[in-house]
């Protein structure tokens, strides 16, 4: 008898913990491991998965955005927390719950300065974000200057890390891009090294860099999609284990004859005598659309079996002609032994996207 009752993602923190002793084997002792916990951590659970990752000895997580923050603070997560894209509308939350912001405008600093100056306290850490060829967000390197002046202009902000985000670093095509950015990291690394007068931890590698450019390890790295079972190419998913399971079971089983159509728009069309099983899941649990007419694989009972037809709002059919099966049994959507990689069979999209987009009203639960 099938163990899974209703739709449900299993997240699995064993797989969690080899991915992260993976990870580790890369790394000098010395070097800190930031575990990133943003999107739900990645579509699982942001407090299980966080405090789970201190445990094994993550010194520090990161977060999109300051709710998600607070969010951990609540649940007695105490580690440094580094917040990726603050907003000024909630620094109060950042400085009432010790969160450490990525500073990349001068337009955030100001604010955050102002904001201060209604503060009885010290000082607040706030990690500083270079651009160094992504060119999404930080501070060009003929700005350091200029960041500098502000930085000796409020002594209540303190830097605690300097960073930069790597392009594409899982890419054997970009290996000299990537080591451009070192460079350029390396370089705003040292301006501040000499000018400041204080120390402060440094860091570039995502997960990709982790597995790839050891040179680049500096103080701390970021483990964020290598922590839960995949990479950025085929090389690094063989080496990781996934940590989310997305399983539903049959709702129900039928028989169509040729000529006969599934789902809206009758989108597909038996072209012999077909066995089909309803699954209770669709684009509103976060299957998108794009993966019905054959263009993802479920498991049932160990074989694979297409998606047919349009991905629906709360359902989706899938082909189980020649599978031995009967309504209750369970279906892997994507996990352990159908991996998001095997799911989407014409890699219509990335990893990151399918685990991310599973929706809360999916029941979590630890295995």
């Amino acid at each position: 008898m099938s163990k899974v009752l209703e739709t449900r993602l299993e997240i699995d923190l064993n797989a969690l913990e080899s991915n992260f002793r993976l990870l580790k084997s890369y790394l000098s002792p010395k070097t800190k491991i930031m575990g990133v916990v943003k999107a739900s951590a990645y579509g699982t659970d942001s407090i299980i998965t966080g405090k789970h990752l201190v445990k094994i000895g993550a010194q520090n997580l990161a977060v999109a955005y300051i709710e998600e923050g607070v969010k951990l603070r609540k649940a007695g997560i105490e580690v440094p927390i580094l917040v990726f894209y603050p907003q000024l509308e909630e620094i109060q939350n950042l400085i009432d719950y010790q969160l450490t912001p990525s500073v990349y405008t001068h337009r955030f600093m100001e604010g955050l300065i102002q904001e201060l100056s209604h503060h009885d306290i010290d000082s607040v850490g706030i990690h500083l974000k270079i651009n160094t060829g992504l060119n999404r967000l930080g501070f060009e390197l003929s700005e350091l200057d200029s960041v500098l002046k502000h930085l000796n202009s409020e002594k209540k902000i303190k830097v605690a890390g300097v960073f930069s985000h790597l392009a594409a670093s899982g890419s054997k095509d970009e290996i000299e891009f990537t080591k451009s950015q070192i460079a350029k990291f390396e370089e705003a690394r040292s301006f501040f090294k000499n000018h400041l007068g204080y120390d402060f931890e440094s860091h570039i590698c995502n997960s990709s860099g982790i597995l790839n450019y050891p040179e680049a390890e500096f103080d701390l790295v970021r483990a964020g999609i290598a922590l839960y079972g995949y990479g950025n190419n085929p090389t690094e998913h063989k080496m990781l284990k996934a940590v989310a399971s997305l399983k539903t079971v049959i709702a129900q089983l039928r028989t169509i004859q040729k000529g006969d159509s599934v789902g809206y728009e009758r989108k597909f069309k038996a072209e012999k005598t077909t066995k089909i099983a309803t699954l209770p899941l669709g684009y509103a649990d976060g299957i998108s659309r794009i993966f019905g007419n054959g263009k993802a694989r479920v498991l049932v009972n160990g074989k694979k079996a297409p998606i047919i037809g349009n991905v629906c709002m709360d359902t989706l059919m899938v082909d189980v002609t020649g599978i031995d099966c009967e309504e209750g049994d369970e279906v892997e959507v994507f996990g352990k032994n159908n991996t998001v990689i095997d799911f989407d069979i014409e890699q219509q999209t990335i990893p990151y996207e399918i685990i991310t987009r599973i929706s809360q009203r999916v029941t979590r639960v630890l295995v």
